[in-house]
């Protein structure tokens, strides 16, 4: 079953993708994306094959699946895993979190953890301790530690932005830009989706602090004169 899922995902390949998102997902050497081998599928016809496959593919093939080195192969592994989670029953869904940490190493570029951390880690842990999480947020692990953050997203959308503020704290310093991003990022929505005032007391503790990538993602959306007071330090 997965030789036919790999056939039919190498049907929808382009080389010109190919290089483009090379390029994109930084795979030159040194960069985040190091390594990485792309055949040029884009997201919509994964997800086509994904739910094609869903039913047919157990965890022990998707996980399979997930060891590739083909970065849309890992991908369908992983919205198979969203679209079985989904579906399943709390034991499974267990399963199927377990098997998601397990395999991190192999959840190794940013669409990978932006597209399935909310949906696995964030929903499972929903009504259960966040322990893990900020254990993620102290990972030598890029990943582990970008996993830790858009875990919360899950939370953010039911209005509950406790561990997101928590986990920006300790994410703070961080010296990667695509954690200054994703923290931006989940600060931004935030203040969104909980509200502009939790926002900006986290902001108004914090924001001297930030990395500028950071604080520019977070205040994205306040009106243009509190953006320039919080860009020039005269808050």
């Amino acid at each position: 079953m997965l030789k036919n899922l790999k056939a039919e995902l190498k049907k929808f390949a382009s080389p010109q993708k190919t290089k483009i998102l090379a390029r994109f997902f930084k795979t030159g050497k040194g960069e985040y994306g190091e390594g990485d081998v792309f055949i040029g599928v884009v997201v919509p016809n994964i997800r086509k094959i994904a739910k094609k496959y869903f039913n047919l593919i157990s965890l022990n093939m998707a996980e399979e699946l997930l060891h590739s080195k083909i970065h849309e192969e890992r991908l369908c592994a992983l919205l198979i895993l969203i679209e079985k989670f989904r579906k399943s029953d709390e034991k499974v869904k267990e399963r199927i979190y377990k098997l998601y940490l397990k395999n991190t190493k192999h959840i190794n570029n940013w669409d990978l953890v932006d597209l399935s951390a909310q949906h696995i880690v964030g929903e499972f842990l929903f009504d259960k301790p966040k322990t893990i999480l900020y254990k993620l947020a102290k990972s030598k692990n890029l990943w582990e530690r970008r996993i830790s953050m858009l875990a919360t997203f899950n939370y953010i959308y039911k209005n509950q932005c406790k561990e997101t503020l928590k986990i920006s704290e300790i994410l703070l310093k961080d010296e990667h830009d695509l954690i200054h991003k994703s923290v931006g990022w989940m600060l931004r929505e935030a203040g969104k989706h909980c509200s502009q005032e939790i926002l900006e007391d986290f902001l108004k503790k914090h924001y001297k602090q930030m990395p500028r990538t950071m604080l520019r993602y977070a205040i994205e959306r306040l009106p243009e004169k509190k953006r320039k007071l919080y860009l020039g330090g005269k808050t």
